[in-house]
């Protein structure tokens, strides 16, 4: 039988799990009779564990949040995802959150198991993140538990919203849901004045209280909302916009294209049309030619006299073709 100490942190894994659990399971997977299960469960409600526990044939125990963080018990990989994500989090665009998490993190790290501590310490040091070209702008972790809140409530959202121009206008939006995409935090959501579904960086918003009622929700036109997202970001950087008429399946190109570099629609069944861009033509020249399908480029002109200049020095780079062929 467990000595009483281990048994409640036994007992406490398994409510942990967050199913319900009879009074004759816990009593077997601990060894115990259901009456030291039910002083086991008053001990750790005296430690601050919220276990309720319904009565009935289809009763059980279940652990329920409380107004305050118990202490939690991790297995191996769930305190190395933990302390993963800490490290992700201390240079993440929230500001404040770098103090936090490494408060957080010295805490995990001080009674990690020295085999844990080794691994967290291996993806600490031996992993490299790319550097930033520059910094993004900071976002008050307030504001994003603000904005899910909203979302979640489906309730109408005044605010100020300024532009890349710098330029101010007052907005009554629909939140849909919050994104984090690159160095920046969006806002996907149906404005109520412009008539339109609109991604706006939460960065450039100021919310305004009191929030206005409750709304009914929209069905969006698309269905992955991140890949909506990506798509709409990096179309707002392009500089070139192309349209192309490629001769292949849409099934087929699609696979190839990621949303967020452009959106392929089907013509007929051995054609689609694919509009993509880049702030370079030489960019969209390599990723067209990467298609490894017959296409045609509709627009922009530039891009297709980059084409066509591209060819020449193709053909001279290849020099003639051999005698006979």
């Amino acid at each position: 039988m467990l000595e009483t100490s281990a048994r409640l942190l036994r007992l406490l894994s398994l409510l942990q799990s967050g199913r319900d659990w009879t009074g004759a399971e816990l009593a077997d997977r601990l060894r115990v009779s259901r009456r030291t299960v039910r002083a086991d469960v008053e001990r750790l409600r005296e430690l601050g564990y919220p276990v309720h526990a319904n009565r009935g044939s289809a009763g059980g125990y279940r652990l329920g949040a409380g107004a305050v963080l118990p202490p939690l018990l991790l297995d191996d990989d769930e305190a190395v995802a933990v302390a993963v994500g800490l490290r992700v989090a201390i240079s993440s665009a929230m500001s404040g959150m770098e103090e936090t998490a490494l408060r957080a993190l010295a805490k995990l790290d001080q009674v990690l198991p020295k085999p844990l501590r080794r691994r967290v310490g291996a993806l600490a040091n031996y992993v490299v993140p790319v550097p930033r070209d520059r910094p993004g702008p900071l976002v008050d972790p307030a504001t994003l538990t603000s904005l899910a809140a909203l979302c979640r409530d489906r309730e109408r959202l005044p605010l100020r919203y300024r532009d890349h121009a710098g330029g101010t206008s007052r907005r009554t939006v629909e939140p849909y849901r919050v994104v984090n995409w690159g160095r920046r935090w969006y806002l996907v959501c149906f404005d109520v004045d412009r008539g339109d579904w609109r991604t706006l960086r939460v960065d450039r918003m100021e919310l305004r209280t009191p929030t206005g009622p409750r709304f009914a929700p929209r069905q969006p036109p698309w269905t992955d909302v991140a890949a909506y997202v990506a798509g709409r970001v990096s179309a707002a950087a392009w500089r070139y916009r192309a349209r192309v008429t490629v001769h292949a399946p849409a099934a087929v190109i699609a696979e190839q294209i990621n949303p967020a570099v452009g959106t392929v629609e089907p013509v007929d069944d051995q054609t689609c049309l694919l509009e993509t861009g880049s702030d370079s033509l030489s960019n969209l020249a390599v990723h067209l030619g990467l298609l490894e399908a017959d296409f045609t480029v509709t627009e922009p002109p530039e891009l297709v006299e980059h084409l066509r200049e591209l060819g020449r020095r193709y053909a001279r780079a290849a020099g003639p073709a051999p005698a006979g062929r």
